[in-house]
């Protein structure tokens, strides 16, 4: 069941484009243009591209028994760290609702059956990093 997005609109696309642009095409210039949500966009990209060192050691620390992050598909990687930041720095933010945000993003880049192990992986790593740090 794929929702039609525009990429435009969502603001976890553009904050994963953004991800993407910053890890695997070397950006350096990261530009936030008008949008609603454009605080909240900037706050987590670059949250995200300043604490990559925790957020990989929250990683090896909740999950290495289930995935290697380098081995990922790359947009996958770019999605599970911007949750991670999400649910580390953003407790007022509900884990169901970045979950949900983060699964109808990855509708945009990722097939079916990779949304499902991404709805499975983000799943246990809210769970483990809400409880540890409620």
């Amino acid at each position: 069941m794929r929702t039609p997005y525009n990429p435009n609109q969502n603001p976890r696309v553009i904050i994963i484009q953004k991800l993407y642009g910053k890890f695997f095409n070397d950006d350096e210039d990261i530009t936030f243009s008008k949008h609603r949500f454009k605080k909240s966009i900037k706050d987590v990209v670059l949250g995200t591209i300043e604490r990559d060192d925790v957020i990989k050691e929250e990683v090896r620390n909740y999950l290495s028994e289930d995935l290697e992050l380098s081995n990922m598909d790359k947009v996958f990687q770019v999605i599970v760290k911007a949750a991670i930041f999400e649910f580390l720095y953003k407790p007022k933010i509900s884990k169901k609702i970045i979950i949900k945000e983060y699964l109808d993003a990855s509708n945009f880049f990722l097939e079916d059956s990779q949304t499902k192990y991404l709805n499975a992986i983000l799943d246990k790593i809210a769970k483990k990093i809400r409880n540890t740090n409620a």
